[in-house]
């Protein structure tokens, strides 16, 4: 066994990052594979309720305490009629969706999806299509789903019964539009110049709502960030955020490697700021441009099988990675990255949510369970909340493939004034050694540690299954101390997630 390694840790209530928005915490349903027909709506389940939605689901996405939900997609949404998804279901037209080369019933739309998620105690985050249509489509979707009543589509969506408006604040101008797989694929300046015109209008329908600017689908895009450089030459006075995509695996089986790319994720974010701040400037603008991070997730499992999936299927299991106890570090990781960012990552989106690349998993006519990944996303959701602080970190660090000095110790602090307490989230990124974690936090006297919680797991590869769903959980007791004086200290298991919270003493 490897000698046990140390960790030193500072934490000042001086040194803030910024507040924590809770849409950090938000998701994704697209209309793909299983995540909405048979994922959150089921008629014929067992648990379905009055609506067709299963209520396992429903359970397991509060679970996740989600406050806001990207829809409807996603590559989906490029090649999508809005008005296809409205009105009676008996009337809805079968189309080919050529985004993922399906049939689209049409069964649920907008107003099914605002149900749902009132259900799930979360707002939607619309998406307009910006491939196929373009500024019309948009500010009669805007119309039908916010303007209280009086004209044709707030009527129509009246008679559809939805007397209330749905009120939906955030809305995505279209997705992934440098893409070269995206229906509508466009240009720097053909998008820019699409995008300023539909916020326009947008808000002139609806002068409350927010909006998100489509950045690069990934940092790999030959044209980062060039991209946003030219949509925010165009954009920046009309929209509020600019959208980052990225998506991770472990194809080349390299742990060490695969744990370190949420370095690239925060190269990723510091670089968008910069290009964010720099239009800033050159447009001597006053307002500053936050970040909504809308998709990100470890993808890789399932890339085979899909490549395999016969076309023109209804709802097949598409996408269905069954993610690895490894999985979860990395996407713990990646949500400390997040935290590290509050102060210009405002929103959000971990996906997808069920079965697509999702951290709820369901068998059709059967059972719902949680993923590895659940675990990590529950406790940051759920704890996270606050003001993020900056802590000062001492760790040792190790060289990997494609990163250097790669710390072993990750860490984030959330500290809540309104409810008196401090939780830090670790990861432990040794595959050998437990980590000593001894931590200064003199300004946290007189609290105490109410629990820490340790996601670990022999085997890197360990998932949870539908026969196995409680193979990698959370185990309370790790044994995290603080002293009278306000030194910590905790032992970190080798490769694991760790949730410290400390309360004040009563």
């Amino acid at each position: 066994m490897a000698a046990t390694k140390k960790a030193e840790l500072i934490v000042d209530k001086a040194y803030t990052i910024g507040e924590v928005d809770k849409r950090l915490y938000g998701s994704f349903v697209e209309h793909l594979g299983r995540a909405i027909y048979g994922g959150v709506y089921e008629p014929g389940h067992p648990t379905a309720d009055e609506h067709g939605f299963r209520q396992d689901v429903i359970d397991l996405v509060k679970g996740l305490k989600v406050p806001i939900i990207r829809y409807p997609g996603g590559n989906f949404v490029s090649g999508y009629n809005w008005e296809d998804g409205i009105g009676p279901k008996e009337n809805r037209p079968r189309r080919l969706e050529l985004a993922w080369r399906t049939i689209e019933t049409n069964e649920v739309g907008v107003n099914e999806f605002v149900t749902w998620a009132n259900k799930v105690d979360a707002e939607v985050m619309m998406a307009v299509n910006l491939g196929t249509r373009g500024i019309d489509a948009a500010r009669n979707l805007v119309e039908y789903c916010n303007h209280p009543q009086g004209t044709y589509w707030s009527d129509l969506r009246r008679a559809h019964g939805y007397a209330e408006p749905h009120r939906i604040k955030v809305w995505c101008l279209g997705n992934e539009m440098d893409g070269p797989w995206q229906i509508g694929h466009k240009t720097a300046h053909e998008y820019g110049r699409l995008a300023a015109e539909t916020a326009k209008v947008m808000k002139w329908v609806d002068p409350s709502i927010e909006l998100v600017a489509c950045g690069s689908s990934n940092r790999g895009m030959r044209t980062f960030p060039e991209w946003e450089a030219t949509v925010l030459e165009h954009t920046y006075e009309y929209v509020d955020y600019i959208s980052l995509h990225t998506y991770y695996g472990n194809r080349e089986n390299d742990l060490g490697n695969f744990l370190a790319k949420s370095l690239d994720m925060d190269e990723f974010i510091r670089t968008v700021v910069a290009v964010a701040d720099y239009v800033k400037a050159k447009k001597r603008s006053k307002k500053t441009l936050h970040l909504s991070f809308d998709e990100w997730n470890v993808w890789y499992h399932s890339n085979e099988a899909d490549r395999k999936l016969e076309p023109w299927q209804i709802a097949p299991p598409q996408l269905e990675d069954i993610y690895t106890f490894e999985d979860a570090l990395l996407v713990g990781c990646m949500l400390i990255t997040l935290l590290r960012h509050a102060d210009r990552v405002k929103i959000a989106c971990l996906a997808q949510l069920v079965n697509v690349i999702a951290p709820i998993m369901t068998k059709t006519g059967g059972p719902a369970w949680a993923q590895t990944i659940y675990y990590p996303f529950m406790h940051a959701s759920t704890l996270g909340r606050g003001t993020s602080l900056l802590p000062v970190v001492k760790s040792p660090v190790y060289d990997a493939r494609d990163f250097e000095a790669v710390p072993v110790l990750e860490c984030a602090a959330v500290a809540n004034d309104e409810e008196d307490t401090l939780t830090l989230f670790l990861v432990n990124r040794d595959q050998e050694a437990d980590l000593l974690l001894q931590g200064d936090l003199r300004q946290y006297r007189g609290y105490r540690v109410e629990r820490h919680t340790v996601l670990t797991h022999d085997d890197p590869k360990a998932t949870n299954t539908m026969d196995h769903p409680n193979n990698v959980v959370p185990q309370e007791g790790g044994g995290a101390t603080l002293d009278d004086e306000g030194r910590l200290e905790a032992r970190l298991p080798k490769l694991s997630w760790n949730v410290i919270r400390l309360t004040r003493a009563s």
